[in-house]
């Protein structure tokens, strides 16, 4: 492999530095991610070819900004299924939900994936969710060397980083209000972070929605922040708008969102801020109105290109249900103790 090339990843003797700081690449990463590189070559001094590296790396920094996402669980996963943009409307009091789904988000750099996954929320006082998703993902990196240092390494497939939530209903939707909320999210750190399967410690999704239902017609909306403190991850504002129409019959809904972040740093897929469009809905079958197929699928229309898709099963059900809206896996565990 070129010097200059050596001495950008960070793998020359000395190690490369920035403004005094080690390249926001891991090396202990790029050791399990680039074992290929290790050969004679790693002897090469950086000088002078790491000057002109240093150069090229503080004009992609500046183009590129630096964000957090978990490696194989980013999109995936947590807004509002099958759409990115959530609500702010809890489930009702004693009430369940239960999802299983799959998605995925991909850019030039990396595609990911996550599925199965399983989603489950409670009513558990008034206004308050109780949130958790416990999913299983793959990273596959492209490794083009147009996308250095992001998009690099072998795939993976595993547990990824579990989502712990609770979202609040602060302010109640009324005639000229909308309805407001947040959904604080902790990703725990169940995912690998040397295979690139998580962040490697707790991080999280600070966001506020807001709700306003006319007639046949929904909207949400709102912004929020996700908080790391982790080597090549960063900050970022992620925020979207989501329209959508019930069909009369109530078997259908289907509706379209533009959704934005920023730029999710080089150990994700998502190296660059990125607005994305998105179409999907639900269905509601005839026997079980409370058992829907989700379904989205959307497209960058501005900054990165960016793919995003989801496909799920959807229940839910409450205490005057006796848990027969529920899938019939979770029946028995549901069935009060003496009843057949």
């Amino acid at each position: 492999m070129a010097p200059r090339l050596l001495a950008c990843l960070g793998v020359c003797n000395p190690p490369l530095t920035i403004d005094g700081c080690e390249s926001p690449v891991p090396l202990s990463k790029l050791d399990n991610r680039l074992g290929m590189l290790k050969s004679d070559d790693q002897k090469l001094h950086p000088h002078p070819e790491a000057q002109k590296c240093l150069r090229w790396f503080r004009r992609f920094s500046i183009r590129a900004t630096l964000v957090l996402l978990a490696s194989a669980a980013p999109v995936a996963l947590a807004q509002g299924p099958p759409y990115q943009t959530d609500d702010p409307v809890p489930v009702d009091l004693h009430h369940y939900e239960f999802y299983i789904f799959g998605n995925a988000d991909g850019t030039p750099a990396e595609y990911d994936s996550i599925g199965p996954a399983f989603e489950f929320n409670w009513g558990a006082i008034p206004r308050v969710q109780i949130h958790a998703i416990l999913p299983w993902g793959s990273i596959n990196p492209t490794n083009n060397p147009a996308y250095l240092p992001g998009g690099v390494g072998p795939s993976a497939f595993g547990l990824t980083d579990m989502e712990l939530g609770a979202k609040i209903a602060w302010i109640k939707e009324s005639k000229h209000v909308p309805q407001i909320g947040t959904f604080t999210m902790f990703e725990m750190p169940t995912g690998s972070y040397d295979k690139g399967l998580g962040v490697g410690q707790v991080w999280y999704r600070l966001p506020v929605w807001l709700q306003k239902n006319i007639g046949p017609w929904l909207l949400d909306g709102g912004a929020g922040e996700t908080v790391v403190s982790q080597t090549s991850y960063r900050d970022f504002p992620y925020g979207g708008f989501l329209l959508k129409y019930t069909f009369p019959g109530d078997r259908v809904e289907f509706g379209g969102e533009v959704f934005a972040h920023g730029g999710e740093g080089f150990a994700t897929p998502q190296t660059q801020a990125s607005t994305m469009v998105d179409l999907g809905g639900y269905y509601h079958f005839k026997h079980n109105p409370n058992e829907q197929f989700l379904f989205c699928y959307g497209h960058s229309v501005a900054g990165q290109t960016e793919n995003y898709a989801y496909a799920g099963m959807y229940w839910t059900w409450g205490k005057d249900d006796k848990a027969g809206a529920a899938p019939g896996f979770l029946r028995q565990a549901l069935r009060p103790p003496g009843v057949p």
